[in-house]
């Protein structure tokens, strides 16, 4: 039986719409949240004048760049902490991804759509953290209108690379039952390899090649580094067209992994 277009438009609607609403249902973990960012962005403030120690530039990188890319990176790094194999691998030990499976539903979109409408929420809520920095750190903003541009398309090229990622690896689920762990994994080489903690150029030449050939770059350090000024404006449009030609390939692999990947569904004890 085929499913009315804007019948299928209201069930994504739905489905999408309860996401932030559950991730601002407790306040008090938004307010606790908000204290420890704020401490952290501190924390990583200090840190990186200690490294410059006095020095206008590092790397080719000036502080100001540095310290500007790091503050950015802490407001967006939602982009790449967030893992759907913990996610994935709770429902399957409990049986209830079956029931997604049965919705008249595109699985993978719809779950797009929902991590889509949870990362505008972050922005919303990452405003204060945003203003802190600009208020105490004097954090430097391009006014510029191209470079906003800019930045939001391959902010939003980067956050769909590394949802087909996320989605790969959460299929993993399906074979193992240790889904904690593998999320504590991608944890790791996400907030290390995205640039969250290091701007990429100031890594060894081995090591930047590296990170910046994974989709981790490519959700983080892209976007922000544009904002930041370390990517000139002019190297935009080659960048797009790098993070589309991710997102293609990504976005055909993680169809064809879940295709394989599902038809091993198994509940624990059973």
């Amino acid at each position: 039986m085929r499913t009315d277009p804007a019948a299928r438009l209201r069930g994504y609607s739905a489905l999408v719409g309860m996401a932030p609403k559950l991730h601002v249902a407790y306040r008090a973990w938004f307010w606790m949240g908000l204290f420890v960012q704020v401490v952290a962005l501190t924390i990583l403030v200090f840190f990186w004048k200690a490294v410059y120690g006095g020095r206008s530039s590092l790397g080719g990188l000036e502080l100001r760049q540095t310290l500007s890319y790091i503050m950015l990176a802490q407001v967006f790094l939602h982009l790449v902490v967030h893992s759907l194999v913990f996610r994935m691998g709770e429902m399957l030990a409990r049986g209830q991804f079956v029931m997604e499976l049965l919705r008249p539903v595109d699985v993978q979109f719809r779950y797009y759509l929902e991590h889509l409408g949870i990362l505008l929420l972050e922005l919303v809520l990452k405003l204060p953290l945003a203003l802190f920095a600009w208020l105490v750190f004097d954090l430097e903003l391009p006014r510029s209108p191209a470079v906003w541009g800019a930045f939001v398309v391959t902010l939003m090229l980067g956050h769909a690379i590394f949802f087909a990622f996320d989605w790969i690896f959460a299929c993993l689920a399906f074979y193992t039952t240790e889904s904690w762990g593998l999320s504590m994994v991608q944890y790791g080489f996400a907030t290390f390899f995205s640039g969250a903690l290091v701007p990429l150029a100031l890594m060894p030449d081995w090591l930047e090649r590296l990170a910046i050939h994974l989709p981790f770059a490519q959700a983080l350090y892209v976007p922000v580094s544009l904002l930041a000024g370390i990517t000139p404006l002019a190297d935009a449009p080659q960048v797009a067209l790098i993070q589309l030609a991710w997102l293609v390939g990504l976005v055909l692999a993680s169809r064809l992994v879940f295709g394989l990947s599902v038809r091993k569904i198994t509940v624990q004890g059973g």
